[in-house]
């Protein structure tokens, strides 16, 4: 009998400290104790971080708030509107995280700081339009906006630090479950063509190295072992070139080309998941969608493409 293992059960596997969730073991961080400067800290990190992820030019400073403001009530071009949008949401952003620094300062030198201070609740009403804002923010690869990466410093400030880990942990199962779909399902568009033998292998070694990578903190003296296996698997799919028959007339040679250009793509879109450890589900069922509908070689055996079998995966 399989056994049933509950989200949050917690085991070494593979020499790892590892909890469960949602069908997979992920690498386990035990939280820092939950204060106010351990908080700051942990919403610098994830301010830093989500705009590291996001696109060029809306990390605009805090003490530009009201320029943004204004900038974006007067504009009237909605594609301009959009970018002004998510510039005034990085200024919220950065206010929010400025009045947060002078808090803890104060708190650090024995102020007492009250749950209904005045700055605490400009700090909280700035992290929260922000987040109201957030869909106007796009990946920088121009994909779509990703929600859940833009509000996870709201969600540090308003949840303890504890909360704040667990809820990562369901985040991440979800992004190696869309890894996992990317791999799968590209693997399903081309089994039993002899052009692209050999590259299952590939694309099974990539969706490992990507899951490790979404586990990984880059404080973690394992990403020295992790990032590198990342990069190298990378390129090596990168770098795989389909067999292509001597005989192959030009409808062919496009189809191949073809392929190879969905193979790049399907690996771009899973490192961005690796990267942002967050689910990209617009781009995931676009990208799904395109393999669907994906024309069959006359070289290849029928297969159908499908969703990848349930299974639990290990924390690497």
């Amino acid at each position: 009998m399989t056994e049933q293992i509950q989200n949050g059960t917690r085991r070494t596997i593979d020499g790892k400290l590892s909890i469960y969730c949602d069908g997979y073991w992920i690498r386990y961080y035990v939280p820092p104790t939950s204060t106010l400067v351990a908080k700051k800290r942990l919403i610098d990190h994830l301010t830093r971080r989500t705009f590291h992820h996001t696109e060029d030019g809306i990390n605009t400073p805090g003490e530009k708030l009201e320029l943004a403001r204004a900038a974006h009530e007067r504009e009237r071009d909605p594609a301009r509107k959009r970018v002004n949008a998510a510039m005034l949401a990085g200024a919220l952003f950065n206010r929010a995280t400025d009045i947060f620094t002078v808090l803890v300062h104060l708190a650090e030198k024995g102020v007492s700081i009250s749950p209904d201070n005045e700055l605490l609740k400009q700090c909280g009403d700035c992290f929260r339009e922000a987040l109201e804002l957030g869909r106007n923010v796009r990946h920088y690869s121009g994909h779509e906006g990703i929600d859940e990466l833009w509000g996870e410093p709201f969600k540090a400030f308003t949840m303890s630090i504890e909360d704040f880990y667990e809820s990562r942990y369901i985040k991440i199962a979800q992004t190696m479950r869309d890894i996992d779909r990317i791999a799968e399902t590209l693997c399903g568009v081309f089994a039993g063509d002899p052009c692209f033998e050999g590259l299952d292998k590939l694309l099974h070694a990539y969706a490992k190295a990507a899951r490790a990578e979404s586990e990984t903190m880059k404080t973690d003296p394992s990403i020295f072992e992790v990032w590198p296996r990342f990069v190298a698997a990378g390129e090596a799919l990168l770098a795989f070139e389909p067999k292509r028959p001597p005989d192959a007339d030009e409808q062919m040679q496009r189809w191949l080309d073809k392929g190879l250009a969905l193979i790049r793509e399907g690996r771009e879109l899973m490192s961005y998941l690796a990267g942002a450890r967050v689910p990209m589900p617009k781009s995931t069922r676009e990208f799904l969608e395109r393999c669907a509908g994906f024309p069959r070689s006359p070289y290849s055996a029928p297969v159908s493409v499908r969703e990848p079998m349930a299974r639990v995966r290990g924390a690497g």
